[in-house]
């Protein structure tokens, strides 16, 4: 007897070190910050000299460095301010995607610079020069975010008017942002392609790009996830903050997004019961709606603002 449960005691042992090893290797690579910003996906790549027009014109323009929490290392966020060219009471704050900074929104500082807004970007927890050991995917950046928008407000000349826009996970912070407790100066909201949980987006991910089970890796990175960020991957979902929003929310989307699927959005979007709009960009990859006709994305933005932004 003694022998065939060590028969059958062995082998599972195995597994379920191989789990663990495999959850611990998963959640360091999805995680844990890169000093570094990784190179864009293949399919834009052919974007890449309008790309780095736009980053040109970020290092040039005149620009403020903000802070929270400037004097402790290990809570310190970085943010860079843009005035806009004319003295103007509309701030626009932008949130970056995975991976990223503020500087790689250039082509959405420059676009919204130019439609008279003052530009706040900062760089999110476990991101270019903020603080943090992990990427907390726009959950714990979302507290963030509710001091950037008292600054703006403390810092501001006169009554300020807010809009909140993201791309990918900044897409989704500001999607978790839209269910807390916001200032009244906080107008309207714009998510570009952001998921609906992270539990979703990471079991999506998980089949598509390692060919993996969501059970058992993904609850054993959830439970790593608590220990180490204070939350289980469960308990972040936009969708579920999107239903107590009530501002103004235009959602984007690329028709064919293989990183966050399409349906994602139409999740959030049903989740949401303050006023909303929907656009799912034709043919466009993740993250590329923008770089397909940036003058067409800027039409619709522009639209959005003038129904729920400008009048306010």
């Amino acid at each position: 007897m003694k022998k065939k449960t060590l028969t059958w005691a062995l082998p599972l042992a195995g597994i379920a070190l191989t789990s663990l090893a495999a959850s611990e290797h998963l959640f360091n690579f999805a995680f844990k910050r890169v000093n570094y910003v990784p190179e864009t996906s293949a399919d834009k790549q052919k974007y890449a000299d309008a790309y780095y027009a736009y980053v040109d014109w970020y290092q040039q323009i005149p620009k403020e460095k903000w802070y929270l929490h400037e004097h402790d290392p290990q809570n310190r966020m970085v943010a860079e301010y843009i005035p806009a060219e004319t003295p103007s009471r509309q701030t626009v704050i932008i949130s970056h995607g995975y991976k990223g900074n503020g500087e790689t929104m250039a082509n959405f500082a420059q676009m919204y610079h130019r439609l008279g807004f003052n530009v706040l970007l900062p760089d999110d927890r476990g991101h270019g020069e903020s603080a943090g050991k992990y990427i907390s995917f726009g959950w714990l950046d979302r507290l963030d975010y509710l001091q950037w928008i008292q600054q703006v407000i403390d810092r501001a000349d006169n009554d300020v008017k807010i809009l909140l826009f993201g791309v990918s996970m900044g897409g989704a912070t500001m999607e978790m942002l839209s269910g807390e407790t916001l200032p009244d100066q906080v107008k309207a909201i714009i998510a570009d392609c952001g998921y609906s949980s992270i539990e979703a987006e990471l079991t999506y991910l998980l089949k598509r790009q390692f060919h993996l089970p969501k059970y058992p890796i993904e609850p054993l990175v959830s439970t790593i996830s608590k220990r180490r960020l204070g939350y289980y991957l469960g308990d972040v979902t936009a969708t579920e903050q999107l239903q107590k929003n009530k501002r103004p929310i235009l959602f984007i989307h690329g028709e064919k997004d293989v990183y966050v699927p399409v349906g994602m959005a139409y999740e959030n979007y049903a989740a949401t019961h303050a006023p909303k709009q929907l656009w799912i960009v034709k043919n466009a990859s993740h993250a590329e709606s923008f770089w397909i006709n940036p003058a067409r994305y800027q039409q619709h933005v522009t639209e959005f603002l003038q129904t729920y932004f400008d009048g306010e």
